[in-house]
């Protein structure tokens, strides 16, 4: 099914999405900029072909986020900071495959569904991915409390507890 997502979407890869890739395929082992290129058309099997002109600049924007560093071989990988951030974003996808997984059971109903709901997510990682290292630390620490509030309300709902309603400020 995944495949048939990449046939139809063709290279156009959602805003954001490649730093996500980089900091996941950085948990693995370190690599150079080449090898994060090389991999990434190997795994989308020649459908997304990410240039050295969008790999580069963002290894450059990740140092500056203190998110990676290059080691003197010239490969990057994950900084503590980094690790934690490749976390969280695992505990979200791991979330989303799960309601993705519900909704492509639905039918096409469900995959109209899917497919606004990646596109918002992917508009709002946008703009997080963006604007993050402009944020205030209150403001990051609100988005963080926000998150977690969700992240809990969903764990809840999956074990079968009573949820609560979060009020958005």
């Amino acid at each position: 099914m995944t495949n048939d997502w990449f046939q139809r979407v063709g290279s156009s890869i959602p805003r954001g999405f490649s730093r996500y890739f980089v900091l996941d395929l950085l948990k693995k082992k370190p690599h150079t900029g080449k090898e994060i290129i090389n991999y990434a058309v190997e795994q989308s099997n020649g459908i997304w072909k990410p240039s050295p002109g969008l790999i580069y600049p963002l290894l450059g924007r990740l140092l500056d986020e203190e998110l990676i560093d290059e080691t003197k071989d010239g490969r990057y990988q994950l900084t503590k900071q980094g690790e934690e951030t490749a976390q969280d974003v695992d505990k979200v996808n791991e979330i989303i495959k799960k309601q993705l997984d519900v909704l492509f059971r639905l039918g096409n109903v469900g995959r109209f569904v899917a497919i606004d709901m990646l596109e918002k997510i992917s508009t709002i990682g946008s703009i997080l991915s963006s604007n993050f290292s402009n944020m205030t630390e209150e403001e990051t620490r609100k988005y963080k409390k926000f998150l977690e509030k969700e992240l809990k309300n969903i764990q809840e709902k999956e074990s079968g507890k009573k949820v609560k309603k979060i009020k958005i400020e």
